[in-house]
């Protein structure tokens, strides 16, 4: 189903220019400047706007998440799961890309979080490490499993279970991944099978790190042989943050970021670095061909995975479940998985896969074999006192 235009001229004129050429969203918001946080796509698509699909007569839930994380239309520039949500529910979602990083994410909205105030969002998805943050201090809201029957009939078993929230009632997983390693298989056909292959010489000026702390450290940590899921503490996290130190001094290191990241792929400003798994497959799609290539370190990669959350002031709490366990019905999970290709947490998907796109259903990076789970390792909880002391200590190797 096609959604009309917005009313508001300019992103109308911007619609209309993306359509004639083709466009694909990442290249529409590239080409004028623009990330997800910035100019969401749900407000180009006008998610927001009295136009779409459904009436609203079911409500209304506004849904913050990382940006190209959910199935899009190129060509009509719309969601297609979300426009048959809405159609279905009568439920208008207003959808917005905002989250990029998530301690920028939630730095933005700390104060209303620590009053109990509205965010302006009812459902967000954030990484778990960050969620056990927001958990122990009491800042979100407790769902009720009994509404949502996909959900305890479909979660996979590799997401079941938090450390900090065993039975999953203050977070429902909405995608996984891998965090791994990159490089472009045309500037660079040396490849990188390591981390220290990052620190080659010819790669000088061409490196990227991420910005979560997390996923930069664990990744390092498992090359100098640390048991990441195990017990490990100031001397080896120093010792990681030692080599990330280094690299950016000497100029091995072009840039730290989030999930913006990708542009520095795409403009070749940067040749081989650490990276979140579906990124690589959509950066790929983009360009029309395998122009770079994820790679599970040998040393392995770390597992991340990005869940629903409600904060404490939640204005639609039924629409969030109704909208949750939508996407854990298996046809609508695979839809996502096909486009975003990241692990999908939804028992059935494999099988509605095969009908989509059988070579999709196969990989495993979408659905891990037992191979490729030998090779993900979870970073063992951190507590309070721990992850501020060594966020604000990445913070500072990183010159913020």
């Amino acid at each position: 189903m096609r959604r009309q235009l917005p009313e508001d001229p300019m992103v109308r004129r911007l619609l209309q220019q993306a359509r004639a050429a083709k466009m694909s969203r990442r290249n529409l918001l590239k080409g004028f400047g623009l990330g997800g946080a910035a100019m969401t796509t749900a407000g180009i698509a006008g998610c927001s706007s009295d136009s779409g699909p459904g009436d609203g007569s079911g409500g209304e839930v506004r849904w913050a998440n990382w940006t190209y994380y959910l199935d899009f239309d190129e060509d009509a520039v719309t969601y297609p799961t979300l426009d048959a949500f809405q159609t279905e529910t009568n439920i208008r979602v207003q959808y917005y890309e905002d989250i990029d990083d998530n301690n920028t994410f939630v730095a933005k909205i700390k104060d209303q979080l620590q009053l109990g105030q509205d965010t302006g969002y009812d459902t967000f998805c954030l990484t778990d490490s960050t969620v056990l943050r927001l958990f122990e201090r009491e800042q979100l809201a407790e769902f009720d499993r009994s509404l949502m029957p996909n959900v305890s009939e479909q979660m996979i078993d590799l997401v079941q279970h938090a450390a900090f929230d065993m039975d999953r009632t203050w977070s429902i997983p909405y995608q996984a991944g891998m965090t791994g390693l990159v490089y472009n298989t045309k500037l660079y056909p040396k490849g990188v099978k390591t981390v220290s292959d990052l620190w080659d010489p010819a790669l000088k000026g061409k490196v990227s790190l991420l910005s979560e702390q997390g996923d930069t450290i664990s990744l390092i940590m498992l090359e100098q042989g640390i048991d990441i899921t195990g017990d490990w503490g100031d001397d080896e996290f120093n010792a990681a943050l030692e080599v990330v130190e280094e690299h950016l001094a000497s100029g091995q290191v072009y840039t730290v970021k989030g999930n913006s990241y990708t542009q520095d792929l795409e403009t070749e400003a940067v040749w081989a670095g650490m990276a979140w798994s579906g990124d690589i497959t959509m950066i790929n799609d983009s360009a029309g061909e395998e122009v770079w290539k994820f790679v599970v370190p040998e040393a392995g990669a770390t597992q991340f995975i990005d869940s629903f959350v409600m904060p404490t002031a939640v204005d639609a709490y039924d629409q969030v479940h109704k909208l949750i366990d939508y996407y854990y019905e298996p046809e609508v999970a695979a839809e996502v998985a096909a486009y975003v290709q990241y692990v999908t947490p939804v028992a059935g998907a494999r099988e509605a896969m095969e009908v989509i796109d059988p070579e999709l259903a196969a990989d495993p990076l979408i659905f891990p074999d037992d191979e490729m789970v030998s090779q993900i390792f979870d970073l063992r909880p951190l507590s309070s006192e721990e992850d501020n002391r060594y966020s604000q200590a990445y913070q500072r190797v990183l010159g913020y």
